[in-house]
């Protein structure tokens, strides 16, 4: 039997959940070909109460074709809008009567609801799906509060903020906090935002909360051909000279926006990227920061000012940071880890000194959260699906100072994943003044590396909703074509400061002794052979390939053949460099000084080495296992899930504009 024989037969049956299954995968394997069946399947998944977003969609489908359309637009409408009409009514109204009172808004001549262009069918509790009533089409599903800066509203600070067609409730809130009241900068800053036509603006008022816009009139709306209107003199044409107000300093609260700059890994280039966004006027950048250390010090500046008895007791205790922000912390009530995270950046006038203080918009917290080492483990679920989790991901998650940033833009630096291998082997084996880190050794890299796949996400998570992943090999031989375009991405303007690379405004620091500096190509081109081997490296590729061909690397090592269970193997064996740097370290870092014993008995001294070599190789092993389950784990699927069951897809890659490219692309 067919997937719809076996539907209807489960339907006749009085069989709901059975013929719900059975009529879905109709759906699938029809593929569209059959319209009359796929209004079947729908008809009876939504009467029979199963999940309704599939015969929605079915049915918009159905309509935009031409097929069905009075019974489809019948259903759609019975079904989800007349049961909301009352709210989308309600909320155009109110917005109505607010933007008839508002003096920048210059057309007052709203429509009737029911003379409104676009209707807005609820979808689920996030948004909508819009039929234009004078087309008779249904468009795309909007979310109007998704958590995404859209497009490069800051590009250009030297005139006051233009911007077309904004309706994306994020994005209207996310301009009204950022772009700071004229008052407070001393000259005309409101938000222009033109719309180019009246009817569809006014229709976006259903779905819109006009209040928390209008509130701090900072916004001037220009509708049609007003927007030769902009920018308006508001001295001429209102009477306010905005001149005759000082510039106001940053406040605490104002801060909402943070920048987070990801470690995807070890030896990524982090570093390098800080050195391009340290001194931007629109930023407040620190260097990176241990993540522990962070969340240490904001329990610890809570402390101190919870028992400040008076201010100055508080300005004696926080006299490093600048007194303003002191008083504004031990005024304000209600003190998240947000307030003293941000009044830590604020605070320090050694991470303040290059900002412009005038700027048209709140400047960014530029945030680069650091790891020791970054872990990832593999499990399965009862599905088969590969779980990736990381303790050091959901430290960040559930960090109340991440919690509490209303907008996070997040940029995610990669290397060459084999090339990183060897940075970091470097890195671990000749770490400048190793000799003063007794006890550290060289952790197992190979699987460090194949198993830390941070690059890949759940669009849906907060933390990487607005996101993308920039390559260390762009930055370094297309920094023009990689900085304007991560500028963009990140909504600030592309600034002269961004062309070089400085630490505190000092020009080419080297951030470790023995980095490379500045734009110096060497970190990508180095091939680091002393630290790795090919088979190493040829073992990283296949079980990276996706990322490498994603991400657009060739590869280097790997061949392209198939690897099944022997052939991986038959690799591990021969990981003779990354075997030989971990038993070096630890003969050299830990077994120097250690006695061994036997029954609580040192042995004789003739057998000491013995002892030693029998316990590096009972370790080593335990490492060669550990690379033999990954394997065996890895060579099942490349498909992996979150903890939360989530499929996970790849981070998107910034796109550069090849007008822009000095060199061609890296591959």
């Amino acid at each position: 039997m067919t997937a719809i024989e076996i539907a209807r037969r489960m339907a006749e049956l009085n069989r709901p959940q059975e013929a719900q299954n059975a009529y879905r995968l109709a759906i699938y394997e029809n593929k569209g070909q059959d319209p009359a069946q796929d209004m079947e399947a729908a008809v009876y998944i939504l009467q029979s109460g199963g999940d309704y977003r599939l015969p929605y969609t079915i049915f918009q489908r159905l309509y935009n074709q031409g097929q069905f359309q009075e019974d489809c637009l019948s259903i759609v409408t019975e079904a989800f809008y007349q049961p909301n009409i009352k709210m989308l009514r309600a909320a155009y109204a109110q917005n109505c009567k607010l933007l008839k009172q508002y003096p920048y808004l210059f057309r007052k001549d709203f429509p009737a609801f029911e003379k409104l262009p676009i209707r807005f069918y609820p979808y689920d509790d996030n948004g909508y799906t819009p039929f234009y009533v004078e087309q008779r089409r249904f468009g795309d599903y909007i979310n109007f509060k998704r958590q995404v800066i859209s497009r490069n509203f800051f590009k250009n600070l030297d005139n006051p903020i233009l911007a077309a067609d904004v309706y994306s409730q994020y994005e209207l809130e996310y301009l009204v906090d950022n772009v700071r009241k004229s008052e407070w900068v001393g000259r005309e800053n409101h938000i222009y935002l033109h719309y180019a036509d009246w009817g569809t603006f006014c229709a976006h008022l259903q779905c819109l909360s006009m209040k928390p816009l209008l509130e701090d009139e900072k916004i001037v709306f220009l509708i049609g051909d007003e927007l030769s209107q902009y920018p308006i003199d508001f001295k001429e044409r209102f009477g306010i000279d905005y001149s005759v107000y000082p510039v106001r300093p940053i406040g605490i609260r104002e801060v909402k926006r943070m920048i987070w700059h990801t470690q995807l890994s070890s030896h990524n280039g982090g570093d390098f990227f800080n050195e391009i966004f340290d001194g931007h006027p629109n930023l407040i950048a620190m260097p990176s920061i241990m993540m522990e250390n962070v969340e240490k010090k904001v329990l610890e500046l809570r402390g101190l000012m919870e028992a400040s008895a008076d201010m100055d007791t508080a300005s004696l205790i926080f006299r490093a940071w600048d007194r303003r922000i002191v008083q504004e912390l031990y005024d304000l009530k209600d003190r998240t880890d947000r307030d003293f995270f941000a009044a830590v950046y604020l605070g320090s006038r050694r991470y303040t000194k290059n900002l412009d203080r005038a700027s048209r918009i709140v400047p960014a917290l530029f945030f680069q959260p650091h790891f020791g080492s970054l872990a990832y483990n593999l499990s399965a679920d009862e599905a088969g699906h590969t779980i990736l989790s990381s303790k050091e991901y959901d430290a960040v998650a559930n960090s109340p100072i991440f919690r509490y940033f209303k907008y996070i833009k997040t940029f995610t630096p990669m290397r060459r994943i084999t090339t990183s291998y060897g940075a970091t082997m470097r890195f671990m084996w000749a770490f400048p003044g190793w000799d003063d880190f007794k006890g550290k050794t060289v952790g197992d890299q190979i699987c460090g590396k194949v198993l830390n796949r941070s690059f890949m996400i759940d669009p849906s998570d907060r933390l990487y909703m607005d996101s993308v992943l920039v390559r260390l090999e762009d930055g370094k031989l297309n920094p023009k074509a990689t900085f304007t375009a991560l500028a963009a991405f990140l909504d600030l303007p592309y600034t002269e400061s961004m062309t070089y690379c400085s630490l505190q405004g000092k020009r080419n620091p080297e951030s470790l002794k023995g980095n490379d500096i500045g734009f110096d190509p060497g970190a990508i081109l180095r091939t680091y052979d002393e630290y790795a081997n090919d088979a190493e490296r040829y073992f990283i590729e296949y079980f990276m390939r996706d990322a490498y061909e994603y991400y657009g690397y060739g590869f280097k090592y790997y061949d392209g053949k198939p690897v099944d269970e022997a052939r991986a193997m038959e690799l591990i064996e021969q990981f003779t460099t990354s075997n030989y740097y971990i038993r070096e370290s630890w003969r050299k870092n830990v077994l120097a000084d250690v006695t061994v014993e036997k029954d609580g008995q040192p042995v004789p001294d003739e057998e000491q080495e013995k002892g030693k070599e029998e316990y590096l190789e009972q370790r080593l092993e335990k490492i060669r296992q550990r690379r033999i389950n990954m394997a065996k784990s890895l060579l099942r699927n490349l498909h992996f899930v979150n903890k939360k069951g989530q499929p996970l897809q790849m981070m998107p890659l910034l796109e550069l504009n090849p007008a822009l490219l000095e060199q061609p692309l890296y591959h």
